[in-house]
């Protein structure tokens, strides 16, 4: 059993007690945030918005047939992938909420009310599809390759964990932002900068890690998820303990983190034992790349992405449906806007590529589709500057943009950029009222991209120079 601990939040500090010289607690929010969920509802311009939480993108055919179900009866026809790995349903109309949320709960795809929005969980998509077994992973020291991890079942178990009424661990008070991360040590999900870090190092070991830095713990595999679960509530008492309101670990200062020795005293307590790890060595990797995954065992997956991470219903239908009839019948969506099929024989894996390619997915890293993305833009966000989606296709169909090695590229209609991608360098395209600006992020680094010339002055792009500009950017090193 995990052990019991108090996570009733802090009230909001007393800003003016503590005086000028208190140290930061991080961020100080008089609200909670507004992530919407199944059951919560965004209002958007083009109708109410709900967030359908995938823990680990693994989703049965039949459960996502459910989804294209819903998108037509219900909303726009439309199933929109997310950065973690969820799918959004938008245009749905108002009072609906009731509707969705019973449907959901018949297909599985609701397994908890109260628990609904912290059920954040990222997971390598290609773990057990290609072959990769981690080598000296999170630190281990081994320095020998091993069989994978079943991260799948790690998911699926945190998951049952996150949702129980009666854990004695609280942690609805996490933000819908909130995010574990499970990786099978190729780094994949170490790259999307999760709050929780649990990487497999090998048979019967993981690494178990506050954010992506900084010391680590090695524990058993078969006790990875419920460690994770006190990690995460280890952060809301060190939340509690600074008077902060942060969502993310980053967010809180480094003085006042939650604690590597802390956490091993509640793990002792949980009878789980741990041993200290060195700071993350491991490198980022890179997210599934389009095309036929050749797996140990003689089947094969396909991965392939959504263009702008946006499907209709009936290219939703045509990808559950193939998971359905030629594969284990399992989905996988990944982090990056895209869809693993698995499960699928040898001979047939190349033609139902071709098949996924002539219904508009995305099914090449030569794409100028790959690695690009967009923000719901007009006339769906009241809070958008442009249309982002039609520019942004637009600039992608003249060609330029092409290249497997291309930097991720995304479109943001204001200076919030919900969606944009995380971890390494990308092209931030930014509308501005009359073109865009276009600059290379990464992390807190900026350069800007002017006819080849780096960190000229920002400057704005019409629409007609867009794609060279583009371009440009992407083929940035």
């Amino acid at each position: 059993m995990l052990a019991a601990m108090s996570t009733t939040p802090a009230p909001p500090p007393d800003r003016a007690a503590a005086g000028a010289g208190a140290p930061s607690a991080g961020p100080v929010r008089e609200r909670g945030d507004a992530c919407p969920g199944a059951l919560r509802l965004h209002a958007a311009d083009d109708g109410a918005l709900a967030r359908i939480r995938l823990p680990g993108g693994l989703l049965t055919a039949r459960q996502a047939l459910e989804l294209a179900r819903i998108s037509e009866d219900l909303g726009d026809g439309h199933l929109d992938l997310t950065s973690r790995g969820n799918v959004q349903l938008r245009g749905l109309a108002g009072g609906c909420g009731g509707t969705v949320a019973g449907r959901l709960r018949k297909h599985g795809m609701l397994p908890s009310d109260r628990h609904d929005r912290i059920r954040n969980v990222a997971a390598s998509p290609l773990c057990g599809l290609d072959g990769f077994a981690p080598e000296s992973a999170s630190g281990s020291g081994s320095g020998s390759e091993e069989a994978p991890a079943n991260i799948q079942a790690w998911v699926r178990e945190l998951d049952g964990l996150l949702c129980a009424d009666d854990a004695p661990v609280d942690l609805t008070h996490l933000s819908g932002r909130f995010l574990f991360g499970l990786d099978d040590g190729r780094g994949d999900i170490v790259a999307l900068r999760p709050d929780v870090t649990l990487i497999a190092s090998g048979p019967g070991r993981a690494g178990l890690y506050f954010g992506t830095s900084g010391p680590g713990l090695r524990v058993s595999a078969a006790d990875a998820p419920r460690a994770a679960v006190l990690a995460a509530a280890e952060f809301l008492a060190a939340r509690e303990a600074c008077g902060s309101t942060a969502w993310r670990v980053r967010e809180l200062p480094a003085g006042q983190r939650p604690a590597v020795a802390r956490l091993v005293e509640r793990l002792a307590e949980a009878d789980i034992l741990s041993t200290p790890l060195p700071s993350l060595r491991l490198p980022l990797g890179e997210p599934p790349v389009p095309g036929v995954v050749t797996g140990p065992d003689g089947l094969r997956a396909l991965s392939v992405t959504a263009p702008l991470g946006r499907l209709t219903s009936a290219q939703w239908r045509l990808v559950s449906g193939m998971a359905g009839r030629e594969g284990n019948g399992e989905l996988r969506v990944t982090p990056w806007r895209g869809l693993v099929v698995p499960g699928l024989a040898a001979a047939k894996a190349p033609g139902l590529l071709a098949t996924l390619a002539d219904a508009g997915f995305v099914t090449s890293p030569d794409s100028a589709w790959h690695r690009a993305g967009a923000c719901a833009g007009r006339p769906g966000c009241a809070k958008s500057l442009a249309d982002v989606r039609a520019d942004a296709a637009a600039c992608l169909a003249s060609g330029q943009a092409a290249g497997a090695t291309a930097l991720p590229v995304y479109w943001s209609g204001c200076e919030r950029r919900c969606g944009h991608p995380g971890g390494g360098p990308w092209v931030d395209v930014l509308a501005t009222g009359d073109g865009y600006r276009v600059t290379v992020r990464d992390g807190n680094r900026i350069t800007v991209q002017d006819g080849g010339r780096q960190d000229a002055a920002p400057r704005t792009v019409t629409t007609a120079g867009l794609a060279g500009a583009v371009a440009t950017a992407r083929t940035t090193t």
